[in-house]
Parts: C-alpha cells; sequence; structure tokens
C-alpha cells in the first residue's frame, strides 16, 4: 500500500484484441516497473493471446480471472487483493463493461493511477458505429489510447483522430502500425472559440466543445468572460440567489442525452417555473459551491437576456 494509504490501480481498457494482454505482459516483464511489489493481476477478459505465467509467482505477480461481472464487487476484490498479500492491481478489463460497473466496484482504498485504452484500428470504426456507446465510454478518462495495427497506406489518421477528440482532448494518442513503427498523433485541435478576448463568444454549434473544456481545464478559465446562449432552470433545493444555466449534449447517442449545466449566480428575479433559454453574459469564478461539494466552476451573471431557442437545442460534438 502507497504512503497516502491506497492502493494503486492500473487499468487498462479496450475491447477483445485491441492488444491489452501483450502490452501487460511486457510492463510486466520490464524492471522499471516490475520493482517486487506483489501485484494482484484481474483479468476481466481472455482473447486470444495468453500470459505466459511462467516467472509470475517469483515475480510476486498473481493473476485471477474475473469471469462473471457479478464477481466484480468490492467484498470480492478485496478478498482477492487480501489473500496475495498485494501492494498493488493491474486489471485488464472487459470491454463490454461499463466504467462505473467498475468504479462501482472497486474497494473503498483502491485509487485508480493510470487508465490506458488499446483498441485494434481494424475494428475500431466498426465497434463506433454500432457500439457508440461503449467506445465513449472507454475513451472518456483515458490518459492514453493506442490504435494498433494501423496501416498507414489505408488508414485515415484523421478520422481516428476526430472520432477521440469528439469524446477527450485530453487524452494522448498513439498508433502502432503495420509496418513496425510507432507514432504519436501531433495534430493540433484548436478551439473554435477565442480564450483570450475580452469576452469569449461562444456560437451555438461550440457549445459542447467548450463545455467539455471549462470542465477538463477549470482554471484557465477563473476570471474569464463569457457569451453564450443557455437554458436557465431553477430546482427548489438550489441555494438562495443560484440557478443553472446549461444546455442538453448529445455524448453518443439519443439515449444518453444529458443537461449539462453550471452552478451560475443571477441577482435577478426570475420566472423558472420552467426552463427558458436565455443570452448570458458571465464571468467565471473557480470557487467553492455547495452544488459542487467542493470547488468549481461558478458562472457569476452579468446580464441576461430572453432568446429563441438554438437551431438544434441539443448541442453535440459535431
Amino acid at each position: 500500500m502507497n504512503e497516502d494509504n491506497f492502493v494503486p490501480v492500473y487499468l487498462f481498457t479496450g475491447f477483445l484484441e485491441g492488444g491489452k494482454t501483450t502490452f501487460i505482459q511486457k510492463t510486466l516483464e520490464d524492471k522499471r516497473f516490475n520493482n517486487g511489489d506483489r501485484t494482484l493481476l484481474l483479468i476481466c477478459e481472455e482473447g486470444m493471446e495468453e500470459y505466459d505465467t511462467k516467472d509470475f509467482e517469483k515475480s510476486h505477480i498473481y493473476p485471477r480471472v474475473i469471469e462473471d461481472k457479478d464477481e466484480l464487487n468490492p467484498i470480492n476484490l478485496q478478498m482477492l487483493y487480501t489473500q496475495v498479500h498485494g501492494q498493488r492491481v493491474m486489471i485488464e478489463y472487459n470491454g463490454m463493461w461499463t466504467m462505473n460497473d467498475l468504479l462501482n466496484a472497486l474497494p473503498e482504498s483502491w485509487a485508480i493511477y493510470q487508465i490506458m485504452n488499446f483498441t485494434d484500428a481494424t475494428t475500431f470504426l466498426n465497434y463506433n458505429q454500432n457500439m457508440r456507446s461503449l467506445v465513449v465510454d472507454k475513451l472518456s478518462n483515458c490518459e492514453l489510447t493506442v490504435f494498433n495495427r494501423f496501416d498507414k497506406a489505408t488508414m485515415d489518421k484523421m478520422e481516428f483522430h476526430k472520432i477521440v477528440r469528439g469524446v477527450s482532448r485530453r487524452t494522448d494518442i498513439a498508433y502502432e502500425c503495420t509496418d513496425g513503427t510507432s507514432e504519436y498523433d501531433d495534430i493540433e485541435d484548436p478551439l473554435p472559440f477565442d480564450i483570450n478576448a475580452d469576452t469569449i463568444e461562444v456560437d451555438e454549434r461550440d457549445y459542447a466543445l467548450w463545455y467539455r473544456d471549462i470542465n477538463e481545464e477549470p482554471d484557465k478559465y477563473d476570471g474569464k468572460r463569457v457569451h453564450l446562449k443557455a437554458m436557465a432552470a431553477m430546482n427548489p433545493k438550489f441555494p438562495k440567489g443560484t440557478i443553472a444555466l446549461g444546455r442538453k449534449i448529445m455524448t453518443c447517442c439519443v439515449e444518453d442525452i444529458t443537461f449539462c449545466w453550471l452552478a451560475s449566480l443571477c441577482d435577478e428575479q426570475l420566472d423558472l417555473t420552467k426552463p427558458k433559454w436565455f443570452d448570458v453574459t458571465f464571468t467565471v469564478k473557480m470557487q467553492k459551491h455547495k452544488l459542487y461539494k467542493g470547488k468549481g466552476p461558478v458562472l457569476v451573471v452579468e446580464k441576461l437576456t430572453p432568446a429563441d431557442a438554438p437551431l438544434q437545442e441539443v448541442a453535440t460534438f459535431y
């Protein structure tokens, strides 16, 4: 257990045949990582590749197979960890199970230290078309996504890049190519609005990108003035003077449309018995708020003007 009394968890996600097993095997054979710590390896998906376990025991690596999602619960996971007197955990996660399934199953003392996603480039576009919600689920929080079997002669990096960036601007992207080379994605993604303007103007079609960016890097918006169109809503449980400003966003499919909002301070008395559209100008303040249960981007409203709904009421990532 580490000095903060949390168990470090290294998580490897992706669909079948994405390359998770091969990468984990190489990592465990790397002396820079395998320093003798007792490692519980949870295998939630068994593909064509198998682990070479001949040196596992002397290297203090203890593989355990999770065959059914019902086995994914805090009591069982803690029992497996205790049995091997573990010091850290590696998880090869099942691509058909959601991240929430895992997060709800982790013992309280386990903390995810790193998430890496591995994908077979030859099947990725098909998965994205037919299982979009699972693709979004795996891309949302990973630090690195690796496309294996990428054919530079027949595949377009931009097509893969756009799908990843439509979900996350933070994750790094790497390509393991069929010619044996490795490449990092260096395509720049300028924001569609000027973050350094006196007033940041967010067009209707760019709301989803702005909302994701302010949640990923809230500190860079601290003190910034912003103008955009948003829906104002109220909840009786909100503190006095607080409203919600936001829009519905479709992250992956119709079933995943969510009202995405931020806590907003407004002195004006508004009739919000039902949500209404406004052109709104506000200043972002990074501060504590009860609705965040801590610190977050609070919108201090300067001006509200009634407005028509956008032509496309549900915002998307293009």
